[in-house]
């Protein structure tokens, strides 16, 4: 068995625990702590079993194998104190809790995550001993992606937290600046497996990375299905919050001549 072979055999076993779970608890919301959980195994697994210099893969063991922990930790807090995400409880009604779509749903995040590892792939076929400078650029890039989703993240759950806040948005810290700020720096975080892959024979893999992540987020999984979620729940303010600021990329919000026909 190749070492992706080994990577989609965990992956599979946990999404089918996965699937398992949501039935007793109700909440779809588990796949999302288990796909990250899932790449930071892949992270480790494709390290260890890789033949590049140690290196890259010492790099990609911490790296990958951090950033993925900390987003399954934060994603099991929510999943484990609050409801269902509303999304998931849409996709659900939508599927009428019919076990066997939803058991293809989890089936198909266990591809996902091969698919993910595929840049980590590319890291752990790196021959070079003397790469200091590019995991120094990418630990930079891993450094402040993950510093801004976790605050972009902290920021969320703070607002979410108040009462007075139901059925508002948030437009606090980065959320100012981009509708999805957790979703930009999580795309951002990509890139240090592209750094890490330099001098790598299959560094075109690393690529994989940032470019399915961006189209993942923007026009499939992401941005489009929060989006919808937020306008049943919010409406006319989401709307005002969608003329007003940036949809992915941190800029200045408009202002209201700006937003005027």
């Amino acid at each position: 068995m190749n070492n992706l072979g080994w990577v989609l055999l965990y992956a599979v076993a946990i999404m089918l625990w996965g699937w398992a779970w949501q039935r007793r608890h109700r909440n779809i919301g588990i796949v999302d702590v288990l796909w990250a959980k899932g790449l930071a195994a892949a992270a480790l697994l494709l390290a260890w079993l890789g033949d590049g210099a140690a290196l890259p893969r010492i790099s990609l063991a911490v790296l990958g194998g951090l950033w993925g922990s900390r987003l399954a930790l934060h994603l099991w807090q929510r999943v484990r104190h609050e409801s269902e995400d509303g999304r998931y409880t849409y996709l659900r009604e939508h599927w009428h809790s019919d076990q066997g779509k939803i058991f293809g749903f989890f089936i198909a995040q266990a591809l996902l995550i091969v698919l993910f590892a595929l840049p980590f792939v590319a890291v752990a076929s790196n021959p070079h001993t003397d790469g200091y400078i590019w995991v120094m650029a990418a630990g930079l890039v891993w450094l402040l992606s993950v510093l801004g989703e976790s605050i972009a993240d902290r920021q969320l759950a703070r607002f979410r937290a108040a009462p007075a806040n139901k059925g508002r948005t948030c437009r606090q810290g980065l959320w100012r600046y981009s509708r999805h700020p957790n979703y930009f720096f999580e795309w951002l975080h990509w890139f240090t497996y592209v750094l890490l892959a330099v001098g790598s024979p299959l560094w075109w893999l690393a690529w994989t990375g940032p470019v399915l992540m961006y189209l993942f987020l923007r026009y499939l999984s992401g941005v489009p299905f929060t989006e919808k979620q937020a306008l049943r729940s919010r409406g006319e303010d989401y709307r005002a919050y969608q003329r007003s600021t940036p949809m992915f990329f941190p800029w200045f919000p408009r202002t209201a001549k700006e937003q005027s026909p």
